[in-house]
């Protein structure tokens, strides 16, 4: 990754975050949430893919018909992000397979 790639990228995220400040109060509470949920716990290519932008365009389109953020994605936010990376592969498989592969060792001796 070059110099002009991290320039890019954050000029990509600086625009991402725009779109994330000129969203109702309530959208901006709830997409943090997300994005820390999702950091934590969510797929291997976040930051490369198009879930994060994906959520904002769904998040403007909810705020541009008068919905509440919790209207459109209910009020478990955990569950709604659990459902949004079902099929993606995320850390904490990476977790998960990590673990079964030490206790797997263990289990051999």
């Amino acid at each position: 990754m070059g110099i002009q790639d991290i320039i890019e990228g954050k000029k990509q995220w600086r625009a991402h975050m725009a779109r994330v400040k000129a969203l109702p109060p309530d959208y901006q509470i709830v997409y943090k949430e997300m994005q820390k949920y999702l950091f934590k716990v969510g797929p291997i290519d976040l930051l490369d893919g198009p879930l994060l932008s994906g959520i904002v365009d769904f998040f403007e389109e909810g705020a541009a018909t008068g919905k509440g953020v919790l209207q459109l994605i209910g009020n478990d936010v955990a569950a709604f992000c659990d459902d949004l990376v079902k099929d993606s592969r995320t850390y904490a498989d990476v977790y998960q397979d990590s673990i079964s592969g030490d206790l797997g060792g263990m289990a051999e001796k």
